[in-house]
């Protein structure tokens, strides 16, 4: 595996174990998170506002708002209070922010927003309560990815289906380690039966197959080297 893959592969896993660099760098290219001096002013009904969200209490959640609390409030994380409804899939407290106007777009500390975050949840329902609100489906994560990477890459079969009828989401959309949704499927998925119908489901969708990654290996490729039998018929039947 080339060294500039390896280290894009490493930083995944660690991004996918829930461990968190400052400062990445991959294919050439480094980001390092600004340390931005901003903090929330966190009053008790923004506190509670958040708190509620949290723990998924929809009629707190409309209680706090009623109380005066910002819709927009923030964590000491940036986090806003759709955003912590999303990360614990609380899907009645997301409707009721949606309801008042919150931002699904609105991005924490570390990129994350609550439209991105569906697709490493892969909830469905959280998508649709979400889509009211008219999230941004150009918006990335720390990656430069959109939220059918991550969805991809995870095996979430149902996420990316729904996903792929019902917005217009870029399905070749590239990140920042220069993988779209298909070439992640295959690179970090096990090419079991999942990845196999999200491979089906983004071709069908319009993916282009030999788009590659950049050290110029296709996913056809990948699949070969992997051993990936079921995936590589795939790809080779619409080269």
């Amino acid at each position: 595996m080339p060294l500039t893959l390896a280290v894009q592969v490493a930083v995944t896993r660690l991004h996918a174990a829930g461990i968190h660099l400052a400062t990445v760098t991959a294919a050439g290219m480094s980001r390092t998170r600004p340390t931005a001096p901003w903090r929330a002013a966190m009053n008790p009904h923004s506190r509670a506002l958040l708190d509620a969200a949290g723990r998924g209490d929809a009629a707190a959640v409309r209680a706090a708002l009623d109380d005066g609390a910002p819709v927009e409030a923030r964590d000491s994380h940036r986090r806003t209070p759709l955003l912590l409804a999303a990360l614990h899939d609380h899907v009645d407290a997301a409707r009721v922010l949606v309801a008042a106007g919150a931002d699904p777009d609105a991005q924490d500390d570390r990129d994350d927003s609550a439209w991105l975050v569906t697709g490493v949840t892969g909830s469905v329902a959280m998508m649709r309560a979400l889509l009211p609100a008219g999230p941004g489906l150009k918006v990335t994560n720390r990656f430069g990815g959109i939220s059918l990477i991550p969805a991809a890459e995870r095996g979430h079969v149902e996420y990316v289906r729904a996903l792929l009828r019902e917005t217009d989401i870029d399905v070749d959309h590239v990140n920042r380690l220069g993988w779209t949704a298909l070439l992640e499927a295959v690179i970090l998925g096990d090419g079991g039966r999942a990845h196999q119908e999200i491979v089906e489901l983004l071709i069908t969708a319009g993916a282009t197959p030999g788009l590659p990654d950049g050290d110029g290996v296709t996913a056809l490729e990948h699949a070969e080297r992997r051993g990936f039998t079921e995936i590589a018929g795939l790809l080779r039947a619409v080269r």
